[in-house]
């Protein structure tokens, strides 16, 4: 018997999906651009289903690839084409095992949705500061295992931030369980750091627990207009002094990434009367019912206008209004698609850089192919900018695409390098980066991690291909 029919045979039949179609979907990654083969899908209803897996493949040395909600931009929960990998969907582990509103924490399963999560601890009069725009359908699991970034990282930080405990299964079989929700607790190693980004190649998590924080009970949310794009680090310092560090959500976006959202959906609408050249959309939020952050946010308009920061601007007067401000910021994707996709570079440096790093990529870009389009967006208050380049219209898309990937990108990656940036600020590495991670990375960063690969997983049956680099 082969040994992955051997795997299968010691399963429960209720977990083991072998239908092609269905296995389609999940398959092929959220881009479409890779799609591999796995003879079976496996969708484990608990932990203890989920170490059984495991076990029966480590004494097989069959391979396991995890997967959450198959949101990621990087292929890594997407098989090889081998047909030698059984994949392991998490989704049917989705419940909310604790909730404790007097700890500002809750304790996830790893297939729970994220949206799910955010509605639960609203429920508690609580926040859930993780927020992304594929938030509908990525689960917790491959936010974690991502390190994903989202709308609030200024104020709130990264999904690992979030994280108080964490439950994997390890890649033989056996149980890391540390999910007591402590804020505080130095006996010995943090260990769960090392699952937090590690894209299911140490380990499958299982479980976590979060931190929470007070829903706010103001919020202010701005879309402004500026005419010079060195003065984001101004306007951001100037926010942040003025509300009280209340600032959770800097983003910058281009005319022209606007533009392309306009003309690809009739019915979002331009939100001022003056366009710019470059716009940000700035929110902040407090849980206090003493605060007047609305007359803030006004006094802070105001002088930005008097020192000629920026050249227009409105506050949302309404829900709908602050809804309609973001759905324009999270909607440039689906534009760009809309337009033929783009070759994307998630790209993060100093934000106190971050303008200078835009004119000068795009200074590469008008002198290497002037007639690519730019669509540069991002969360400019943590440094990390969507610097993406589409082909014109006319042009054969797929050869124009693939011909700035070989001579442009590299010269944008190599600028990031050179400001001392990174060239994955939030997709993380999976199959697609890791050419990338073994030029840019530090070479004592890649033993360590070829250390730590070797010492949990020696037969690399743990998502084999992705983030470590081949050599």
């Amino acid at each position: 018997m082969q040994p992955i029919e051997q795997v299968l045979a010691q399963l429960p039949a209720e977990i083991v999906t072998r239908d092609p179609d269905i296995i389609a979907g999940y398959a092929t990654d959220f881009r479409r651009q890779h799609t591999g083969r796995t003879p079976a899908l496996l969708r484990p209803r608990d932990t203890a289903e989920v170490q059984r897996i495991v076990r029966a493949c480590a004494a097989a040395g069959v391979a396991l690839v995890p997967q959450g909600g198959n949101t990621g931009y990087c292929a890594a929960a997407t098989p090889s084409d081998s047909g030698q990998d059984l994949l392991v969907s998490l989704e049917r582990m989705n419940r909310l095992r604790d909730l404790d509103p007097g700890n500002l924490s809750l304790t996830a399963e790893a297939g729970m949705i994220l949206a799910e999560i955010q509605h639960a601890a609203d429920d508690a009069g609580l926040l859930m500061p993780l927020g992304l725009g594929s938030q509908q359908s990525c689960r917790i699991g491959g936010n974690l295992s991502t390190n994903a970034g989202g709308l609030s990282v200024l104020r709130y930080g990264m999904a690992r931030d979030l994280v108080l405990g964490l439950e994997v299964v390890l890649p033989d079989g056996s149980l890391f369980s540390d999910l007591s929700p402590l804020r505080k607790n130095n006996a010995g190693y943090d260990v769960k750091q090392l699952f937090l980004g590690a894209e299911g190649t140490l380990g499958i998590i299982t479980a976590v627990s979060l931190k929470l924080a007070r829903k706010p009970r103001q919020t202010v949310t701005a879309f402004l207009a500026i005419q010079d794009i060195a003065s984001l680090a101004t306007i951001l310092g100037m926010a942040q002094e003025q509300t009280g560090e209340m600032v959770t959500s800097f983003e910058y976006l281009s005319d022209r990434s606007l533009q392309l959202l306009l003309s690809a959906r009739p019915e979002p609408r331009h939100p001022l009367s003056a366009p710019g050249p470059h716009y940000v959309l700035l929110e902040a939020a407090t849980a206090s019912p003493v605060l007047n952050l609305e007359d803030t946010a006004s006094a802070l308009l105001e002088q930005l206008f008097e020192e000629g920061l920026v050249s227009d601007g409105a506050i949302a007067a309404s829900g709908q209004q602050r809804a309609a401000f973001w759905t324009l910021r999270e909607s440039i994707p689906e534009a760009e698609v809309h337009h033929g996709g783009s070759v994307k570079h998630d790209v993060a440096v100093r934000s106190s850089r971050l303008a200078e790093f835009i004119q000068a990529a795009s200074a590469i870009v008008a002198r290497e192919a002037p007639d690519a389009i730019l669509s540069v967006y991002g969360h400019v208050g943590d440094g990390n900018v969507h610097f993406n380049i589409l082909a014109p219209a006319g042009s054969d898309q797929p050869g124009f695409k693939r011909s700035l990937e070989a001579s442009v990108s590299p010269l944008i990656y190599d600028l990031a390098a050179l400001m001392e940036g990174t060239f994955s600020a939030e997709y993380g590495i999976g199959q697609v980066k890791r050419d990338l991670l073994a030029r840019h990375a530090p070479a004592g960063k890649l033993a360590l991690m070829r250390a730590l690969k070797q010492a949990l997983d020696p037969r690399d049956l743990m998502n084999p291909g992705k983030v470590i680099p081949h050599g």
